[in-house]
């Protein structure tokens, strides 16, 4: 990449592109700025700087093609609640409707009917609970029902059956709890606990249905090598295979074949560059090839050809610009 950047996003677009935003490029300095990654040529292009400079922050891909980054946190530790829309035909953004609440550690999620859900995160007032829906219509935000507990660094995950699942999280305390969004009535409703309590974790819908939630940290320093599965029809969770080596701020992605490839992460500040595939037939994890360069807060991409794409995060050396394919 042009710029050092970790705790950035990075959003797959229609053209295959994809665009990486914003982020901190060496701990005082966070990033307006955008690039975009081609796969036919392995080369990234600058692209249009967003209106404000943030990290923590999230990017969701709409029906329309734009995409959405909502909130995050700036210069001086501004927490943000604005939010704009990246053009991927001209390259520009635009700013959009700003959230109730400005937030960042959070999740967006994108819903069957087009809408983005944005659930709890931290912001001037502590962790939240409450939740909101954008309208890319309206470009306009409405409050939904809020959830049972306020949780940080969880994970959300929209499942075949169009509910969102929320997973785990932190704030005054590490939880195990989950629970169920219903875009069609707005309202939550909790569902089985994980085994482990764990923020900081991954969950992968797999082809199946089922929802893998992998590593995580139960403290803040010290990660967790477990993995669990959420089946959607009976809402309850049962362990699976552990990982090789225990891993929070990794990053999965479900592969074209349906194995989930767990990337980097890091363990009370031992910086990961092994990677592990996951077997939902077998339930068995298996090491892979070793990154380049250990890595965490980074981002993975899965591209149409079927490769990854690894971009940016922090490593023993400092923050990186190097990406990486597997």
């Amino acid at each position: 990449m042009s710029v050092a950047r970790y705790l950035h996003t990075a959003s797959t677009l229609a053209d295959g592109y994809v665009l990486v935003a914003g982020g901190e490029a060496n701990y005082t300095t966070y990033l307006n700025s955008a690039e975009l990654y081609n796969p036919s040529t392995g080369t990234w292009t600058t692209t249009g700087n967003m209106g404000v400079a943030r990290e923590e922050h999230t990017a969701s891909t709409l029906t329309n093609g734009l995409v959405l980054v909502t909130g995050g946190q700036s210069s001086n530790g501004v927490y943000l609640n604005s939010a704009e829309l990246y053009n991927p035909s001209t390259g520009n953004w635009t700013t959009t409707g700003n959230m109730s609440v400005a937030r960042f550690w959070h999740t967006s999620s994108t819903l069957a009917n087009g809408s983005v859900l944005v659930t709890g995160g931290f912001g001037s007032s502590g962790g939240y609970n409450n939740a909101e829906l954008y309208n890319p219509s309206t470009g306009t935000w409405v409050t939904t029902g809020s959830m049972s507990i306020a949780r940080c660094r969880h994970k959300a995950t929209t499942l075949a059956n169009g509910l969102v699942l929320v997973t785990g999280g932190n704030y005054n305390g590490y939880t195990n709890s989950a629970e169920l969004y219903n875009p069609s009535t707005g309202t939550w409703a909790t569902t089985g606990s994980m085994s482990v309590a764990r923020a900081s974790h991954t969950a992968s819908t797999l082809a199946n249905g089922l929802v893998l939630v992998a590593g995580g940290t139960y403290n803040g320093f010290s990660a967790l090598n477990s993995a669990e599965l959420y089946n959607p029809s009976t809402g309850t969770w049962t362990t699976t295979g552990n990982l090789s080596v225990a891993r929070y701020y990794h990053i999965a992605s479900t592969l074209a074949n349906g194995s989930v490839l767990v990337v980097g992460g890091s363990n009370n500040g031992d910086y990961r560059n092994s990677a592990e595939l996951y077997n939902p037939s077998t339930g068995i994890w298996t090491t892979t090839g070793n990154l380049s360069i250990a890595r965490y807060e980074h981002t993975a991409t899965t591209l149409a050809n079927g490769q990854v794409l690894v971009a940016g995060g922090l490593g023993s050396s400092g923050i990186l610009n190097s990406a990486e394919l597997y």
